[in-house]
């Protein structure tokens, strides 16, 4: 049972290239919540804690879950029970939702687990587990074990249902388990839905097919099971150290073949198998059977032979063919004893009369954690085109973000997210370095601010009636274009500072200079969702402040289209003063 066997099968099959026949997938390890579908919360949890450094401390519950003996406590143990459990619920699951035909997992088939008890090497009964993921959608399943042992453990899970047969071919009389007798039918509900057929030492190729395949036949004619599951314990062949039965390779794969025959959605599972280089050869060969190609007798070279010449050489030297041939032990199994049991089992199969019914409900709830409709989507992402992509767009939105990581831009709305075909609109930042980038060629204009209450109505109206673009971003540069620049003209300045006349008795621009202007370097500033000002909240304002000056008989500087200011006139002036100035001005001109 060591999983070295795993690895030497799983090495054989990728170097005779049946691999390309398939698709391999790493299922993950079935979870505590998934065990206790059939074990107890108990017995999963002291799994999940034993280890061989505090094995001491639970010697109590050692005893009682049978652990110990023929179970023995290892490292990495609970690991191994979720690998060996995942791996039959996700092909359970994958024949479920039609992904497959025939799923394979060659670490399963530990048949002997119980519902709070290890036996016979196996913890965690990862068959009944796959069954249960099975009759999640499949009214009836039909489970064929071939191992020597009997498979107890999986016939005493559904030994009072229907809606599960069990069907095992054992050696029985003082052999392990002590178990499946031929009377041993069920019971309940469950009666003559359990079939056993004990055997003794030394069967062959010919005696086994002559009993397997007619019952095995009327099993498919009486229950017409949805699926099948196929559990291939490989201690039955011939050489084994604890089996005593003498079964050639082929004589084995001929089950698998003739279960395959029926076309039903099939769960193969490994099982016992105590020499490790007849386990290989036979899982191989049967994979080849079930994915249909044949493969030769002789071993190719693998990466297996080049790192461990002397194990290779001991296990498959020194024929290195992939067979397993029949010794010439005797075999106990007569033609009348055969007979017998064959004729008492088929007529307990007559006695079900027909295939039973389920009634038509509701697919049970998801385990814990596990949701259907994730999984048929995995399985898409797997299987189709871009498979080889690291992320897709599901599992993007799937992603969790750290609070600390990532923050929502100011101008991203629903939810964090701009709507489809919204630009992103520029900040002073960007608009700044691109301002510098491409200088004064860029072709883009300076807008004219409005100054007077009659322009900033204008624009009023004319951006409430305008719809908002994308192109519409209007955006001042404040260093280019200074506030401080329309509070006097540089010339008035000058002449103020020769003449010697105060600014303050001039006319004072501070009040509206200092109000914010509506341009585009603010706009972003004020335009905003948490309630701050807008830019018509702003353009009112203005037209207040301007309307009020006027009234009290200040002046404001207007640049015109030319770009000159002009010069500030004050409606108190005497009419001898602007007779004056325009004699003034008549006699500079030429």
């Amino acid at each position: 049972m060591k999983p070295h066997r795993i690895r030497m099968t799983h090495s054989l099959i990728m170097n005779y290239g049946l691999y390309k026949k398939m698709e391999i997938y790493r299922a993950k390890p079935a979870t505590k919540h998934e065990m206790c579908q059939f074990h107890t919360d108990e017995y999963v949890d002291f799994l999940s804690k034993v280890t061989p450094d505090n094995m001491d401390q639970y010697a109590k519950e050692q005893g009682k879950y049978n652990v110990g003996d023929d179970c023995p406590v290892f490292d990495g143990l609970f690991e191994f029970c979720g690998i060996s459990g995942g791996g039959s619920m996700e092909g359970a699951a994958r024949l479920n939702r039609g992904k497959c035909d025939i799923a394979i997992n060659w670490s399963g088939g530990l048949h002997h687990a119980k519902k709070s008890e290890a036996s016979g090497f196996c913890y965690i009964n990862d068959i009944v587990l796959g069954i249960i993921e099975l009759l999640r959608y499949k009214q009836r399943v039909l489970y064929i074990d071939i191992d020597v042992h009997h498979g107890d453990g999986v016939e005493e899970a559904f030994y009072t249902t229907d809606r599960v047969m069990t069907v095992s071919f054992h050696k029985y009389g003082e052999y392990f388990p002590g178990t499946g007798e031929l009377r041993d039918i069920g019971v309940g509900a469950g009666k003559y839905y359990a079939v056993n057929f004990p055997l003794r030492d030394g069967i062959t190729d010919g005696t086994y097919k002559s009993v397997f395949e007619p019952v095995i036949g009327a099993v498919m004619e009486w229950y017409r099971p949805d699926a099948v599951v196929l559990q291939c314990g490989a201690d039955s062949l011939s050489g084994d150290r604890l089996g005593c039965f003498n079964l050639s390779m082929k004589g084995h794969a001929n089950c698998v073949g003739y279960v395959k025959s029926f076309n039903l959605p099939t769960l193969v599972l490994g099982g016992g198998g105590y020499t490790m280089r007849n386990v290989a050869r036979a899982w191989t060969y049967e994979t080849g059977i079930l994915v249909g190609k044949e493969v030769g007798p002789q071993l190719p070279y693998s990466d297996f032979y080049e790192v461990y010449p002397a194990i290779f050489l001991f296990y498959f030297g020194p024929d290195y063919e992939l067979d397993v041939r029949p010794s010439n032990m005797e075999n106990l199994n007569s033609k009348e004893y055969l007979e017998k049991i064959r004729t008492q089992v088929i007529e307990n199969l007559s006695r079900t009369k027909f295939a039973p019914s389920v009634q038509l409900t509701d697919v049970p709830r998801d385990p814990e954690g596990f949701n259907e409709e994730d999984g048929i989507l995995d399985d898409m992402e797997e299987d189709g085109e871009g498979a080889d992509r690291r992320y897709t767009q599901r599992r993007w939105d799937q992603r969790v973000a750290r609070e600390d990581e990532l923050s929502d831009s100011e101008d991203e709305g629903m939810n964090g997210r701009r709507p489809n075909g919204v630009k992103r609109r520029r900040n002073e930042r960007s608009y700044r370095e691109t301002g510098q980038q491409s200088g004064s060629a860029s072709g883009v204009g300076t807008p004219v601010i409005p100054t007077s209450a009659p322009d900033l109505q204008a624009t009023k109206m004319a951006s409430a009636n305008e719809e908002p673009t994308d192109d519409m971003d209007i955006e001042i540069d404040e260093d280019s274009v200074p506030i401080s620049s329309l509070r006097d003209p540089p010339d008035e300045k000058i002449r103020n500072k020769e003449a010697g006349a105060d600014e303050d008795e001039d006319v004072d621009m501070g009040d509206i200079a200092d109000k914010p202007v509506a341009t585009g370097a603010n706009i972003d500033k004020l335009d905003t969702v948490d309630g701050k000002k807008t830019q018509e909240m702003e353009v009112d304002d203005a037209c207040a402040d301007l309307k009020d000056k006027e009234k009290e008989g200040s002046s404001a500087i207007i640049k015109t289209e030319a770009g000159e200011p002009s010069k500030p006139t004050s409606p108190a002036a005497s009419k001898e003063e602007r007779e004056a100035a325009a004699h003034a001005d008549a006699a500079t001109k030429p």
